[in-house]
């Protein structure tokens, strides 16, 4: 038994020195025995470096000291022991201090150990944990700011949901995007966001899913505020995993960019109304050009009817020629149509009889109204005439009219009227249909430049601009009233014109007659229309190109000047025009084309006859210009002028060019 027990004594002996070996040579904890009444009665490295007391120096001394001095005046020290004593532990963190008198923050363990059931002292371990501290406070406050950041962000709603699509948290932006206040919806599902019929199709547990699976959802589309108002919103979803994977919710942010969209749908807005525009102004170009050379061959084969007539007696010849004569007429209302439609402008403004040129176009509105809508056509009798440029009139009318038909695109009627208001002396031309109307935020807007609500490829928005500008620049204006339900009436409202001119004898002839100066370079368009001046009684001289013609009017023996305006070489018709103005301001001067850019630039400063025209036109222009009808008497010029055209002509084949 004693060999027993004297083992056992040495074996404990030999643990406490490997303890003793252990708990000396620790280093990052201060480990030390307490007597009974708190003297350090043992003290390891870790305790000397922690504290910068060594052994010799702090043994025997009570361990308040390492107490704050407010601490010890309060008894903490002693309610340490006392709370150890009881409670066989104590834990707890605080200030402690050095041998320098710094500062440094502490975990302090202290345990009461006993011997045969008496209090023999304490044990004590001291951590110093002052940068742990000090990450873990910044660590709080880092997300105390996050928090802030987020909780006071305005423009995006951030916010937390459960793996479930409870709302967890709440910001200030997503109260003012969405409407609600945290306590109405913290602990609601987010779908309530969303729209019905998204709700109904399950997009709001789909957008969750595809987060979870890929780890990012995104997506713009419509969501619903609190009051029911809709939004165009960005959103971001992403799962939050905690540091085993587990899926423990979802980051949510919510953007309202309804603004960014309407700017972004403006702008291709405007971009898809100028490729339209781009692409009518290269039809008008196309448009214009065969226009021009299609009137020349129309010139030609007008001009030479009305010689063909003179010689052909027999009834079928003529039936044939009358044939001829309507066809061609027909080609040159489609022609005319065709600009029109071109939105090429026309540039001379004449007296016109407003009746006859709404029954002109009545077979272009009826085909543009096609079978589901009726055209009613009701004129007043005796209708003033109305100085407006002749085409824009018709294009006016012909985009109410379409602009009419597409507002009674199911079926209904639609009535051109015209009378006379004449306590203003104005005309109104007004077009209405039966259609859904106009509604009052629209109606404001519908002159404006591009705006348009059809749809796209349907209208480039200038159709109505287009009226806007042609009342207003024929000295009038117009009028728009709408009723939802019933229709939309537009009104042009014109002052009063003076009388149509009618033409005159257009077959008569006269002995002597004035001496014209015909300016074409295209032989057989020359030809028709010398045919034409002649049977006028008109003496003609032919010049192919501006330079011949401005060298047989120095000879000085023209009365008129009648030329085309799209003419090879350095000078075409219109600046020839001009440069005679110059030279010879009292030379009266008639302008013709089929079609011309440079048209546009004429303005009133010349009147311009449109090719293919017929006699009577061209009597009645060249009658206002020269004063007299044909068969009047032309200046007494000499017989030379026409000689000089001759010979400085060299296109000119001689039967072509008359004195």
């Amino acid at each position: 038994m004693v060999k027993r027990s004297e083992q056992r004594e040495r074996g404990n002996s030999e643990s406490e020195r490997r303890f003793r070996r252990v708990a000396g040579g620790a280093v990052d904890y201060a480990i030390c025995m307490l007597a009974a009444d708190g003297r350090v009665i043992n003290w390891n490295k870790g305790a000397e470096r922690t504290t910068g007391h060594n052994a010799r120096a702090i043994l025997g001394r009570h361990f308040s000291e390492f107490y704050l001095p407010e601490d010890r005046a309060s008894g903490l020290p002693a309610k340490a022991l006392r709370i150890a004593r009881k409670e066989k532990h104590f834990l707890t963190e605080g200030w402690r201090l050095r041998k320098d008198g710094s500062k440094f923050y502490a975990s302090v363990v202290i345990d009461p150990i006993y011997e045969t059931r008496k209090l023999v002292g304490y044990a004590m371990v001291i951590r110093d944990m002052t940068e742990r501290r000090q990450a873990r406070a910044d660590l709080e406050a880092s997300e105390n700011q996050f928090r802030l950041l987020v909780s006071n962000v305005t423009d995006y709603a951030l916010y937390m949901l459960t793996p479930a699509g409870i709302v967890a948290n709440w910001n200030a932006g997503g109260q003012r995007i969405n409407g609600y206040a945290p306590d109405e919806i913290i602990g609601q599902s987010f779908s309530r966001f969303y729209t019905p019929a998204d709700q109904a199709a399950g997009k709001p547990a789909r957008a969750l899913k595809i987060a979870e699976e890929t780890g990012h959802y995104e997506e713009e589309g419509w969501r619903v505020r609190k009051d029911g108002s809709f939004f165009w919103a960005s959103v971001v979803i992403d799962p939050i995993r905690d540091a085993d994977g587990t899926l423990v919710g979802f980051a949510k942010i919510t953007r309202d960019i309804s603004e960014r969209r309407e700017a972004q749908q403006k702008l291709e807005q405007v971009q898809r109304q100028l490729a339209e525009t781009l692409k009518m102004d290269a039809l008008g170009q196309l448009t214009g050009g065969v226009a021009h050379d299609f009137n020349n061959l129309l010139m030609i084969i007008s001009g030479n009817l009305h010689r063909i007539k003179r010689e052909v007696t027999s009834e079928r010849g003529r039936a044939a020629l009358g044939a001829i004569e309507t066809a061609t007429e027909r080609a040159a209302s489609l022609t005319s149509q065709l600009l029109t439609f071109a939105r090429r402008q026309s540039v001379n403004p004449k007296t016109i009889n407003v009746a006859d040129r709404i029954a002109s176009v009545r077979e272009v509105l009826s085909s543009a109204l096609g079978s589901l809508v009726r055209l009613n056509i009701e004129i007043q009798p005796e209708v003033w005439p109305v100085f407006v440029d002749p085409t824009d009139f018709e294009t006016a009318l012909i985009n109410l009219v379409v602009n009419a038909r597409d507002a009674t695109a199911d079926g209904g009627t639609v009535t051109v009227s015209a009378r006379n208001v004449p306590e203003a002396d104005h005309v109104v031309v007004s077009v209405a249909d039966t259609g859904e109307g106009i509604p009052d935020d629209v109606l404001s807007k519908v002159f404006d430049p591009f705006f348009t609500t059809k749809p796209i490829g349907r209208g480039t928005g200038l159709g109505l601009s287009q009226v806007h500008g042609f009342a207003h620049q024929a000295g009038g204006r117009v009028e728009i009233a709408s009723t939802l339900g019933k229709g939309t009436t537009v009104s042009i409202v014109l002052p009063r014109g003076t009388a149509a001119a009618h033409p005159g004898n257009a077959d008569r002839t006269a002995q002597r007659s004035a001496t014209v100066l015909l300016i074409e370079d295209n032989p057989a368009v020359a030809d028709a229309s010398t045919g034409l001046l002649e049977q006028l009684g008109y003496t003609v001289n032919w010049a192919s190109n501006a330079e011949h013609a401005l060298r047989a009017i120095e000879a000085n023996g023209v009365d008129v000047v009648f030329s085309d305006i799209v003419m090879p070489g350095k000078m075409d018709g219109l600046t020839l025009a001009r440069t005679i103005r110059e030279r010879k301001p009292e030379l009266p001067i008639l302008l013709t084309t089929g079609y011309s850019d440079s048209a546009r630039d004429v303005k009133s400063d010349f009147p311009v006859l449109r090719k293919p025209y017929h006699i009577h036109d061209l009597s009645r222009e060249l009658s206002k210009l020269t004063g007299h009808h044909a068969g009047a008497e032309p200046n007494n010029r000499s017989a030379a002028a026409s000689s000089d055209v001759r010979s400085t002509d060299a296109e000119a084949p001689k039967a072509k060019v008359r004195s």
